[in-house]
């Protein structure tokens, strides 16, 4: 009697490969660490610029102005305007626009470990389905870099709490925050997608993962504030939430055939 092998359909491996993915990831300290660092940076930028503010700067005698008057600042900066666009102050770039760099050391370390401790090689001898491998740590990646944004949001409250700013929404409301934070989670799927590329060329060679990724993450740095602004509606939501779905799709197919024609090693 001739044996029957069940095919298993794409789900059911996917099915299966998220399972591991999401266990390996909540396994590792490493994501503990990131989240971390992600609640504490709002906290250490607000707190250590309020008491910069005010003080006499030693040359010229005049009062330093404060780097933050709202909390929301530490979010995302009000859209709109003549140079909204390419306005690069302090308030921009030091705000939770940070937040997709070290997404980029989550996706690079995450995926440069599958490489450096065989996981990668081994999975690819039993399953030769290089697809399930990345749709799975691309949903995990994006998970990951999700709870690393909200836990900077958390951080950005007490930071604010404690250094003692106004809540104020100047130029926005409690919907444009919410649309902004939707924006910004759905932006992380396009960053992942173009972080995971760079991941699977570079395998177990971390740093130069992450320096192209960071290469990449500057070049892009400007964007971010433009399709998520505090002032944010529901076009920016589905403008990242397309992006993300379009970059992931995309990049995805290209990290598909880069482990295809490449060596695992």
């Amino acid at each position: 009697m001739e044996a029957k092998f069940e095919k298993t359909t794409f789900m059911q491996r996917l099915k299966t490969m998220l399972k591991v993915d999401f266990k390996r990831m909540f396994t590792m300290p490493f994501i503990y660490i990131m989240a971390g660092v992600s609640l504490a940076m709002p906290v250490l930028i607000l707190v250590m610029t309020s008491f910069m503010g005010g003080q006499a700067d030693p040359a010229t005698g005049e009062e330093a102005a404060e780097m933050f008057t709202n909390v929301w600042q530490a979010i995302s900066s009000v859209g709109g305007g003549e140079s909204s666009a390419m306005a690069m102050d302090l308030t921009t770039m030091c705000n939770m626009n940070l937040m997709y760099f070290l997404i980029a050391v989550l996706v690079c370390v995450f995926t440069a470990e599958d490489f450096r401790s065989g996981y990668a090689k081994n999975l690819f001898t039993v399953r030769s389905k290089k697809v399930d491998y990345v749709v799975s740590k691309t949903l995990v990646c994006f998970v990951g870099g999700a709870i690393m944004i909200l836990a900077y949001f958390v951080g950005a409250m007490l930071g604010g709490a404690i250094a003692g700013l106004p809540f104020t929404m100047d130029g926005f409301n409690a919907g444009g925050i919410v649309a902004c934070m939707f924006a910004k989670i759905f932006l992380v799927a396009v960053f992942v997608a173009i972080f995971l590329t760079f991941a699977v060329i570079a395998k177990q060679r971390i740093w130069l993962s992450i320096l192209l990724a960071m290469g990449v993450g500057a070049f892009m740095f400007m964007m971010i504030p433009m399709m998520t602004p505090l002032n944010a509606n529901f076009i920016h939501v589905i403008m990242t939430l397309a992006g993300g779905a379009l970059f992931a799709v995309g990049l995805g197919a290209v990290s598909n055939v880069i482990l295809n024609k490449t060596s695992l090693v």
